[in-house]
């Protein structure tokens, strides 16, 4: 590959100049103005031709502003169209160019696991790398579709989805036995085979061969009810009831399509949603809306392909792709696709049949989403705008950022940041965090919020020191009256960053909502009427941002909480951690064990045995 950069005049000139220098190689393309930030990343079969073309009059008003932008160019040349395909999706992402359609929501999906690392195999939901021994099955469009999976395969086969240490510390059966949850492997109340053959069953059931499973359950209810065997023959009808709850809560349950994903796309007024239906085994593992950013002029065959490009980039390939509008390049995308799964991956627009109305109906949901999102849309603008004209902003903020602190006398400490913009409330913006100051008194609210902003503001002036990448707030909402107003202000004042707008939200009478109180520096606090539409908007913020720095808390204290001494002693991992607790009970009666009892635990070397013992007796 080849890279080449050059100075040039902007717009036509630029762009023809270095056509000149081209050949007819494929290839990626960049488009950068004069600040030298990437404006458009383009593949070509033909480089010069392509780059040629953008000499040409008669391009829509959204490319002529990028070509007059465009002020150098930089190339990228490859060997086939499709590694430019594939580079050119890949460095979208990265790049985030402000002209290409970008797929903003890219998070991974879960999985339901049946680990195989256990004589008793384990049953759970799975999210991120492979790595773990086990069978997998997914993807799922969300945690919720995977709990309720998991919920009906218990009743229905009965394993266990407690950790191997809760497991293996168990001596009698858990809450989940005694509902009907668990066969209680963990005290012996199944063997191991009648346990394998639950999860060989369970294994099929999520591979798409449910209904010999059901006959299977249905033949021994059958017998069970003709020994008299009332109570397991009441069993086995409930496990076949759960089962069939699960095939109904599922909705849609194609026979001719084994495994695909369903991919509507919806467009109006310049925006777009893609809705994807993750079908496998025969089944709906539900479906999952996104929004790409789009233009005004942009062609579905262009969002569609994009969509694709960029969303297969870090996932698992089904064996086909079912879109509700083809693509420009659909056997260039097909064959990069089935390069990257290392097997065939099939491209589909359907016509007609089962297939088809498949399609139809995610560009429903595609579409009432869109219509969904839009109206939510248009009122947070509105509230936006009221927030601007209620604290004197120049401009509806594009970025709320509201923080919180949470602690309990002074202990676990921790701060939490929420955001919200014109699309609500930003989560992959939120942040927390782990108060450090050892000089802090404990409960001191201002020493508090004074660290969370000096760390905050110190990160954004070294990530995003010219306020270019939409990182920095244009308003902070921060727990707290004219004190902590004060207090936060001279940071800012410290940092330079006193020219963003900054409220204090404070309680008012009996802390009572409704009656807050707006601070703000060098001003009086002033009120809002109790119906007013902002006002309500204002604390549906500081609840979400108090709702998540409790969370956060209460994760930390409940991780201090399961801390031990143990934690400290080099060489006690989590393993020996276990096998030392489960041997004598507890941290307190390890600290006072003798050298001889430590040598007796299985999987405690001499070694270890000594370095444990001198950790709680020579401390002096």
């Amino acid at each position: 590959m080849t890279t080449h950069s050059d100075s040039s005049p902007t717009g036509y000139a630029c762009i023809q100049r270095y056509a000149k220098t081209l050949d007819s190689s494929p290839g990626v393309y960049r488009m950068l103005d004069a600040d030298s930030r990437v404006l458009y990343v383009g593949k070509a079969r033909n480089l010069k031709a392509r780059v040629l073309n953008y000499t040409r009059p008669g391009h829509s008003g959204r490319i002529e502003k990028m070509i007059a932008s465009t002020a150098s160019m930089m190339f990228l040349t490859t060997r086939t169209e499709t590694e430019a395909l594939l580079l050119e999706q890949n460095l979208i992402k990265q790049l985030k160019p402000k002209y290409n359609v970008l797929l903003r929501d890219d998070k991974s999906f879960p999985n339901i696991l049946v680990a195989k690392n256990h004589a008793f195999p384990q049953i759970k939901k799975h999210r991120g790398a492979k790595k773990e021994k086990g069978a997998y099955f997914g993807p799922f469009a969300s945690a919720g579709a995977v709990n309720r999976t998991l919920n009906q395969l218990q009743k229905a086969f009965l394993l266990r989805n407690c950790s191997d240490s809760m497991f293996d510390s168990r001596t009698r059966p858990c809450l989940l036995y005694q509902i009907k949850r668990c066969s209680g492997p963990c005290v012996g109340l199944i063997s191991e085979e009648a346990y394998r053959e639950s999860v060989k069953d369970a294994e099929r059931f999520l591979s798409g061969r449910s209904t010999k499973v059901q006959e299977d359950l249905a033949e021994q209810m059958m017998a069970a009810s003709e020994a008299m065997e009332f109570e397991r023959a009441a069993g086995l009808r409930d496990r076949i009831r759960a089962l069939t709850q699960v095939q109904t809560s599922q909705g849609i349950n194609p026979r001719g399509v084994a495994e695909a994903d369903v991919i509507g796309l919806y467009m109006d007024s310049g925006q777009a949603c893609v809705q994807v239906f993750f079908i496998r085994a025969n089944q709906n593992w539900g479906n999952k809306d996104f929004y790409p950013r789009v233009g005004p002029d942009v062609s579905p065959a262009e969002v569609m392909e994009a969509f694709l490009g960029q969303f297969y980039d870090n996932k698992e390939l089904p064996r086909q792709l079912i879109l509700s509008d083809g693509i420009e390049n659909a056997d260039l995308m097909q064959e990069a696709l089935t390069e990257k799964a290392g097997r065939k991956v099939e491209i589909l627009v359907p016509q007609r049949g089962e297939k088809q109305e498949l399609v139809a109906g995610a560009l429903r949901n595609a579409r009432e989403s869109l219509a969904r999102r839009m109206s939510e849309s248009a009122t947070q603008a509105k509230l936006l705008r009221g927030v601007a004209e209620a604290f004197d902003l120049d401009a509806p903020p594009e970025r709320i950022e509201v923080y919180d602190n949470s602690h309990i006398q002074g202990t676990n400490a921790v701060g939490g940041m929420i955001v919200a913009g014109p699309e609500g409330f930003m989560k992959n913006a939120y942040r927390k965090f782990n108060i450090r100051g050892d000089d802090l008194t404990p409960g001191d609210d201002f020493g508090m919020m004074k660290e969370v902003l000096n760390r905050r503001f110190t990160r954004l002036q070294k990530e995003d020191p010219d306020r270019e990448k939409g990182l920095w707030p244009d308003l902070l909402l921060i727990d707290g009256g004219a004190g902590q107003v004060s207090a936060v202000h001279e940071i800012m004042q410290a940092h330079g960053v006193a020219d963003i707008p900054m409220v204090g939200v404070a309680k008012g009478v009996d802390r009572d909502h409704g009656k807050e109180e707006f601070h703000r520096t060098g001003q009086r606090p002033f009120a809002l009427k109790r119906n007013d539409p902002v006002l309500y908007f204002i604390q549906r913020l500081r609840d979400e941002a108090h709702r998540f720095a409790i969370g956060t808390h209460r994760a930390k204290r409940a991780k201090a909480v399961g801390a031990t001494p143990l934690d400290e002693i080099p060489g006690v991992g989590a393993a020996r951690k276990r096998a030392l607790l489960t041997h004598f009970g507890s941290a307190k009666a390890v600290s006072r064990a003798n050298l001889v009892d430590l040598k007796a635990v299985e999987g405690i070397s001499a070694g270890l045995a000594q370095k444990v013992y001198d950790f709680f007796h020579d401390k002096g």
